[in-house]
């Protein structure tokens, strides 16, 4: 069972007028308040990692308050993206606890392991570059179907299940890889967008 999830909940349509909202206005009501709070929050996010590093390194054990900001930063990142990335229409709420058609979620980990988190000093070179490398084209192929994926929903309402499975996958793959690095896991992020188990109808869990 996989301890890190990221969900996506498939729209059954898509506002033509929220559309066009987003892709000209929505760097003013989306991009610069949540970017202001996530700036200072992603600084944040970088100071607790490393606190986080040397605490279960001693102890062998994320601190818990620490795990729920980590947690609440990426699940609050992921909402945002999500409404920008035209794969939903619900306006990102502030906050970190928040029911949302996107979302990111870990499980505690009881225990982590000391030998990792020392090998993850050279996390660069099997983490970084390899899904870097990876993940580089996988962008160019999401900003493709993305581009796409506007002219369907402007003219039919809806994104096509294929498309919103590749582009919800991107973010799958990219906030795995962000949560290996942020030590909220053990387990080696895959090289892969998809979800066990996930099939695309009126709602989907991905």
């Amino acid at each position: 069972m996989q301890s890190v999830k990221v969900k996506f909940a498939y729209p059954e349509r898509l506002s033509r007028i929220q559309l066009l909202l987003k892709t000209f206005f929505g760097w003013l009501y989306v991009g610069i308040p949540h970017s202001i709070c996530l700036g200072f929050l992603g600084f944040a996010a970088s100071l607790a990692s490393l606190v986080a590093w040397f605490a279960a390194l001693f102890t062998g054990k994320y601190p818990p308050s620490l795990f729920s900001f980590m947690v609440g930063f990426h699940n609050w990142s992921i909402r945002v993206g999500a409404y920008l990335g035209f794969l939903c229409d619900v306006y990102p709420p502030f906050g970190f606890q928040a029911s949302y058609p996107a979302s990111f979620s870990a499980n505690y980990p009881a225990k982590l392991s000391r030998s990792l988190l020392l090998l993850r000093l050279l996390s660069l070179f099997y983490v970084g570059i390899p899904h870097g490398f990876f993940l580089a084209f996988r962008l160019i192929a999401h900003c493709v179907v993305m581009f796409l994926a506007w002219w369907v929903i402007l003219f039919t309402g809806k994104i096509p299940a294929g498309m919103f499975s590749f582009m919800s996958g991107t973010y799958r793959w990219a906030f795995n890889v962000y949560a290996y690095m942020s030590f909220l896991t053990d387990e080696y992020p895959p090289f892969s967008g998809k979800a066990e188990g996930v099939q695309v109808n009126a709602s989907v869990t991905m």
